[in-house]
């Protein structure tokens, strides 16, 4: 916990690379203040068939899962500034979007938490 999954059309690893969009989404996530730098994964899952609008252009979607907890204000910042990194990575993708949703602590469980 955290979880970024960025989805994204298979070209856009054409222009980075996935090992270098991990990691700046990475930095960007810890940079916020709201999580441990141990805790954060982030995946990326590139995409040959898509549409967006009925058309194949590229695109950029992170999904964000993280713990309840934190305000609007402070999610709304988490995004905007993921948003911004990558739109300064991919200054020729126009659709690069991301959204935050929480999941409750308690329904929550890991591997660490079970016998």
């Amino acid at each position: 916990m955290p979880h970024f999954v960025i989805d994204c059309s298979d070209d856009v690893l054409t222009v980075q690379p996935e090992e270098f969009i991990i990691e700046q989404v990475h930095v960007t996530a810890h940079a916020s203040g709201l999580f441990e730098e141990n805790d954060i994964k982030v995946r990326v899952r590139p995409f040959g068939k898509y549409a967006v609008g009925n058309r194949k252009v590229s695109f950029i979607h992170v999904f964000a899962d993280i713990m309840e907890g934190r305000t609007t204000e402070q999610k709304a910042q988490l995004s905007n500034s993921i948003v911004r990194k990558l739109t300064s990575l991919f200054p020729d993708t126009a659709y690069i979007a991301m959204n935050v949703r929480d999941f409750e602590q308690a329904t929550y469980c890991n591997r660490s938490m079970v016998d």
